[in-house]
């Protein structure tokens, strides 16, 4: 057998399933039963009814999928080369902080954060829906975090006070993103949509044909009466819709904003180290109860809007 065929198999015999993020690597991405953005990928680790839970992602992916089932074993191919930089720019004590300086304020976190900092959140939100969560409080003043350019993406959307936590919270890979890098590949494609992911710089989401989650392009890209993208979000990203394309049996142009657009995080988790992962079931996720209890309040009072 070869090693997806091995893969199939001890996944079968463990009656696991295999979560993968849009920025997994292609050779990831297709052998994995649930292919998603954070929102899909948080409701499918809430609803699957597997035993063990592969999730081939960065480490707050893993960890959200343990807070929606900490009765399960939640593994994770890789645990020392999976950190999400901007997840760890909101640790517990920066939310405990701006909180004391806005006691009257809502806290919304983004989903790429790690579990220890949901568990102070009031609600959690992803890249899809952080406008409908925070227009879903009463209160005026939001204390939202870590990524600043989703919060000015939210606050284009809302009358609310949107009050960042930390100051210049972001990701390094939508940060690489220029107007310049726009307006080049724009000058080469000029009837393609230009896709921005509101993680990027405001005044590229400014410009932008459409500002959408990873979700939201899929979505777009195979409805859309355009047959040209460019994709400014990781590049992984066109790989996830070139499979959507291929099983619809579609066929449109996509351009990568920036070929070096990179999450490393993302790559280091291979075919190789997801049979280890099945073989010897490792590396298991596992948090204490009371931030599982928390955390999973806060993502619960997203998932329900």
């Amino acid at each position: 057998m070869d090693i997806i065929e091995r893969i199939n198999k001890l996944k079968n015999e463990k009656n696991a399933v295999i979560l993968a993020h849009n920025y997994q690597p292609e050779e990831i991405q297709r052998i994995a039963d649930i292919i998603g953005d954070s929102l899909e990928l948080c409701i499918a680790a809430r609803d699957t009814d597997a035993d063990i839970i592969v999730f081939c992602g960065v480490d707050f992916m893993a960890e959200t999928a343990k807070v929606l089932n900490s009765g399960k074993k939640v593994l994770i191919p890789e645990i020392v080369e999976t950190d999400c930089p901007m997840a760890h720019q909101l640790p517990p004590e920066v939310i405990i902080d701006t909180k004391k300086k806005h006691p009257n304020a809502k806290v919304v976190i983004y989903v790429n954060t790690l579990a220890s900092a949901k568990a102070l959140a009031d609600a959690t939100c992803t890249s899809a829906n952080a406008d409908l969560v925070v227009n879903s409080f009463e209160e005026d003043e939001i204390l939202f975090g870590p990524d600043n350019n989703l919060g000015y993406f939210v606050s284009r959307r809302s009358d609310k006070k949107i009050i960042p936590m930390p100051e210049g919270g972001h990701c390094y890979v939508h940060k690489m993103f220029t107007l310049d890098d726009a307006r080049a590949v724009k000058e080469n494609y000029p009837n393609a949509e230009l896709l921005i992911h509101p993680e990027s710089n405001p005044k590229l989401q400014d410009i932008a044909d459409h500002v959408m989650s990873t979700g939201g392009m899929v979505k777009h890209v195979l409805n859309s009466e355009c047959n040209e993208f460019i994709i400014g979000t990781e590049c992984d990203m066109i790989s996830r819709l070139k499979i959507d394309l291929e099983k619809a049996g579609k066929s449109k142009k996509l351009i990568p904003l920036r070929k070096d657009a990179l999450c490393t995080s993302m790559k280091n988790i291979t075919l190789e180290k997801i049979e280890k992962c099945l073989l010897e079931e490792k590396y298991e996720i596992m948090l204490d109860n009371k931030i599982i209890e928390n955390a999973r309040n806060a993502i619960e009072r997203m998932l329900s809007i």
